[in-house]
């Protein structure tokens, strides 16, 4: 029968997906623990850069240097969305990777300066070291756990196609509608569990912070206090832009080319 056919094929594909995605979580977990355990054994001071890595990925590290250059002074950032040089001496490498993306006239775009920051040589060192440290998630397990996320959502739609291909086949033998449907009910089951599961288990594996580095930067904001302007930047990088205060200088980033379209 060709509903059977379809129901094993419904089985299969929920099967595998809820699989791949188990295996990565404990495989993600599994690292966590490691890094855990090492970075229990030192202490670990965040700076504000690594800070904003580890809540917002190397963007974030690039807003945060845009905004703590502005605040000095130093790069003008215009409500319009461009970014000028002020003063063309970087004092880290992060923000002689920006004047470097700004280019010698000293004028450019601020979108395709903060693109090329966040690729730059020094927020991938940041990245590299924060996960060595055991703070931050590397790369291959956060696309892991993503990627399993996106087969198992694609598997539920498979089973709900198939399932609809199964009922409106016109020969079903003596099978009544409503127990094939009950059929493809249980691996469907089986696909929503399973994402409902990953929502609460595997979401704090997907961010860039690892358990350990979750719980400094808990510990950064708790005790970061005042109105000073380490405490600005701090809160910036852990919020983004949406942290900023000054209304000319939020508009800048929020700022978009124009289409080009009537």
């Amino acid at each position: 029968m060709l509903w059977v056919l379809l129901l094993l094929l419904a089985w299969a594909a929920a099967g595998t997906a809820c699989t791949r995605l188990c295996l990565a979580a404990v495989r993600t977990a599994a690292g966590d623990d490691e890094a855990d355990d090492a970075a229990g054994v030192r202490r670990h001071d965040l700076t504000l850069y690594e800070a904003a890595f580890l809540s917002g990925g190397p963007r974030r590290v690039a807003d945060l240097t845009l905004v703590s250059m502005a605040r000095q002074r130093r790069l003008l950032l215009a409500h319009t969305g461009w970014a000028t040089v002020v003063d063309p001496r970087g004092r880290d490498d992060l923000e002689r990777s920006v004047i470097g993306a700004i280019g010698p006239e000293g004028q450019s775009r601020i979108a395709p300066v903060r693109a090329a920051a966040a690729a730059g040589d020094p927020v991938r060192g940041i990245g590299d070291r924060l996960v060595s440290a055991g703070l931050a998630v590397p790369d291959g397990a956060r696309t892991s756990v993503a990627a399993g996320m996106r087969q198992v959502r694609f598997a539920a739609l498979a089973v709900v196609g198939l399932g609809a291909i199964a009922l409106l086949v016109p020969a079903r033998s003596d099978m009544p509608s409503t127990l094939v449907a009950l059929w493809f009910a249980l691996p469907l089951a089986l696909t929503l569990s399973c994402l409902a599961i990953a929502r609460v288990e595997v979401h704090p594996y997907s961010r860039w912070a690892s358990p350990a580095g979750q719980r400094l930067l808990g510990a950064l904001t708790r005790h970061t206090g005042g109105g000073d302007d380490r405490t600005y930047l701090t809160s910036v990088a852990v919020r983004g832009i949406r942290a900023v205060g000054e209304p000319d200088l939020r508009a800048a980033f929020a700022h978009r080319e124009p289409s080009g379209r009537d």
